[in-house]
């Protein structure tokens, strides 16, 4: 299994980025109180991420049943 069956590449390269920018924020702010805005950037980055896949799930699921319910009104016709 490759990780782009689980993420598009897109995200990937988000996530990424925001985790480098992430880590890179704390070499140069430090362990400060603007730790907690880098930390809630890349949390939301991740949560979009997820809900990305969640919703890459059900697609599939839907166009799966779409076609089992288009075969069995084509069977029907016949």
């Amino acid at each position: 299994m490759k990780i782009t069956d689980y993420i598009d590449y897109w995200s990937l390269v988000v996530l990424i980025l925001t985790a480098l920018l992430f880590i890179g924020a704390l070499f140069f702010k430090g362990f400060t109180h603007d730790l907690l805005l880098e930390t809630g950037v890349f949390l939301v980055s991740v949560k979009i991420i997820m809900m990305i896949y969640r919703n890459n799930l059900n697609y599939r699921d839907v166009k799966k049943d779409l076609g089992e319910i288009k075969q069995i009104l084509s069977e029907k016709k016949h």
